[in-house]
């Protein structure tokens, strides 16, 4: 082979295979999705819970999800990917904006997970400021914004994922500018220190924080604008920032260095 792949693919060959093929000849196994929505609530992490309506474990609080639509039927279209169901089963709970920072957690096929069946969860995580009230969906009693701490009564293995998520958003702090998709576009440092704050479970020192998000190249830009309103004791409007182009944060925020 001296240049390139020998592919030695028949596709004729191919067709007669799949043509042959038994979808039955391994156990069934379905896929659902799980998110994680985030948010920030008078100064506290929460996440995005709803009570099942429906057997399996009726009545439990459960993170978002469902299966992953693998055909188009009366329920509606099938899911062109994974991330696309994942973002259906949650607008079904809350309205989402147009903005919102989505990306996978990990995936979740422990056996005996879900009672019914083989079941392989892929879970997302959700990051987006100030969400409004939820509604009861597709199988759900009712919806609300939890403290994302205290969850370990929920059904399945959601609370293992929601531990997952919790030291992945802190650890993500740390070291990317995960905490401007908490915030609007623009806000001011005193707000962005609050999701460090929220996140991280810990109070700050201002000055040394305010010191090293200047310090850190791209982590936020300068509006040139200020805030609306002085601060709580009556002083100078904040200035306004944005989020940067940075998407690594160097040198890193570490907690136990703040």
């Amino acid at each position: 082979m001296s240049e390139g792949i020998d592919r030695r693919y028949d596709d004729g060959d191919e067709r007669g295979f799949l043509s042959s093929y038994d979808p039955h000849a391994f156990a069934p196994a379905a896929v659902t999705v799980d998110v994680v929505a985030l948010t920030i609530r008078e100064g506290l992490p929460h996440v995005l819970l709803a009570r099942r309506a429906a057997h399996p474990q009726r009545g439990l609080w459960a993170l978002p999800g469902g299966f992953v639509r693998a055909q188009d039927s009366e329920a509606g279209p099938a899911d062109p990917d994974l991330p696309d169901a994942a973002l259906r089963v949650l607008t079904e709970k809350t309205p989402m904006p147009a903005e919102i920072h989505l990306e996978q957690l990990g995936t979740y096929g422990a056996l005996g997970r879900d009672p019914r069946m083989r079941v392989i969860s892929v879970a997302y995580m959700v990051f987006a400021p100030d969400l409004p009230d939820p509604e009861a969906g597709r199988d759900t009693a009712e919806a609300a914004w939890a403290p994302w701490t205290g969850q370990e009564g929920t059904a399945f293995d959601h609370a293992r994922i929601l531990d997952d998520a919790v030291e992945r958003a802190r650890s993500k702090l740390e070291y990317t500018s995960l905490a401007t998709a908490f915030l609007p576009p623009a806000f001011t440092i005193t707000a962005l220190r609050g999701v460090y704050e929220a996140i991280w479970g810990r109070t700050l020192h201002a000055a040394n924080f305010h010191r090293k998000i200047l310090a850190t190249p791209g982590f936020v830009e300068d509006t040139g604008e200020l805030a609306d309103r002085g601060g709580s004791g009556g002083g100078r409007r904040a200035r306004l920032y944005r989020a940067g182009g940075a998407a690594l944060l160097h040198p890193p925020l570490l907690r136990g260095a703040q």
